[in-house]
């Protein structure tokens, strides 16, 4: 089944699907052919923030097709390696919120007309 993701590092953000029975480094080298990097310098984090192994499949780490959907894809972080050869610590830059609407919106009916008096 698929299992669809939403690959985040800092303000970068990857829509992606796969199968559930995708291995991590196969994600990986999705990943390598969007940002040219290659699968070794990439570090792939679950929703507990655990690095994810290589070797072990997607539903290992509870994404399956039930917990990832395309309305809800499930977050995987993604921290790359720099130039030293250390991998820089997980960051995901929450996103915006919109501002509130102005009070003369609110009053509107839902469907856009206004209401009469």
């Amino acid at each position: 089944m698929d299992v669809f993701l939403m690959i985040r590092r800092k303000k970068l953000t990857i829509f992606t699907d796969a199968k559930d029975t995708t291995t991590v480094l196969e994600l990986k080298k999705m990943i390598e052919g969007i940002l040219k990097v290659a699968p070794h310098n990439q570090q792939l984090f679950n929703k507990e923030n655990t690095v994810m192994e290589d070797d072990k499949m997607l539903q290992d780490y509870g994404l399956s097709s039930s917990t990832a959907k395309a309305q809800s894809p499930a977050t995987v972080g993604l921290a790359v390696r720099d130039e030293n050869g250390t991998f820089e610590p997980l960051e995901l830059t929450p996103y915006s919120s919109p501002p509130d609407l102005p009070d003369v919106m609110k009053s509107q009916e839902t469907n856009g007309q206004e209401q009469s008096s």
